[in-house]
């Protein structure tokens, strides 16, 4: 075993036999401090924000930054807060879309969505201050002296996956163009920036925290942009079989069920070899890229 792999097990629960026990605990960590973050007392808006965040679903975003950590060694202290930043900026992206002038949802992870238990006005505030509050979280993770340079990096990366290059950049397509006349290339645009961008930027912030070389960082970005539309096209597959009250998903719409399927498991296995270079450091990656196809699958 190299003494990069050994520095990788001491600093993080990381099990190569077992990656579905490693990731529960590193979900279980991630789920205490965003708990710490977002105190259970407050005003009104406060209360809206932790309603937002707690308790929440898979953590998938989150994760990847520290599976993505986990392959380049990085250590669990430096990344947790960061972590726990994208998991913020997920949660304020799905307030803000299930806003009336955006997807006007009604209801998210089975309880009403922020909008509707605490009003429009407070739901708006409370993505704004779950935004903010990421990258207050990110300037003030402490990290040693060697790694401040990565850490402003990290932050320079999720500022672009969230922004207009990014995560706003998709929302804004997925309101411009025109759903009847969407293109397969145009939907791809929509679901790599969407979705796909955080998901893309999370495991980039794993291998910047990680110190990963120029070889890693393309690894593991051909991964996150794999594993990006992977995850949207497995979301479009699962809402298409749900039943006949769902609307009819982009793409499903464009490619059919079983073509969706068939381009799942393309994707998936485009992501999985992405990474095959890092042998068993990236089982945390295969398994989570994996879990989309059984996920799809069982649906």
């Amino acid at each position: 075993m190299t003494r990069k792999m050994t520095a990788a097990r001491k600093s993080l629960p990381f099990d190569p036999m077992n990656p579905e026990k490693s990731l529960v605990l590193k979900k279980a960590l991630i789920d205490k401090d965003l708990d710490r973050l977002l105190p259970a007392r407050g005003s009104r808006l406060r209360r809206a924000i932790r309603y937002a965040v707690l308790p929440g679903g898979k953590r998938f975003r989150p994760l990847l930054v520290m599976a993505s950590g986990a392959c380049f060694g990085a250590r669990r202290a430096v990344l947790r807060p960061f972590a726990c930043a994208l998991e913020l900026i997920h949660c304020y992206s799905l307030v803000h879309d299930d806003l009336p002038a955006m997807d006007n949802d009604e209801l998210r992870r089975g309880k009403p969505t922020c909008h509707k238990a605490f009003g429009e006005d407070v739901a708006i505030l409370a993505g704004d201050s779950l935004l903010t509050l990421a990258f207050e979280v990110m300037a003030a993770a402490p990290v040693p002296a060697a790694l401040l340079a990565a850490k402003q990096a990290a932050i320079l990366a999720v500022s672009r996956c969230a922004g207009v290059e990014g995560l706003i950049g998709g929302q804004w397509l997925d309101l411009s163009l025109s759903r009847k006349k969407l293109t397969r290339g145009q939907q791809d645009t929509v679901m790599s920036l969407k979705t796909g961008a955080l998901i893309h930027g999370a495991v980039e912030v794993g291998a910047l925290l990680g110190r990963a070389d120029a070889a890693g960082r393309r690894a593991i970005s051909k991964y996150g942009k794999a594993l990006g539309l992977a995850f949207q096209v497995r979301d479009d597959i699962m809402d298409s079989v749900a039943g006949p009250a769902t609307p009819r998903p982009d793409h499903t719409a464009l490619y059919g069920l079983a073509g969706s399927r068939a381009r799942l498991a393309r994707l998936v296995e485009d992501a999985v070899a992405s990474v095959a270079r890092f042998g068993e450091r990236a089982a945390e990656l295969r398994y989570l890229a994996l879990a989309l196809l059984d996920e799809a699958g069982n649906a």
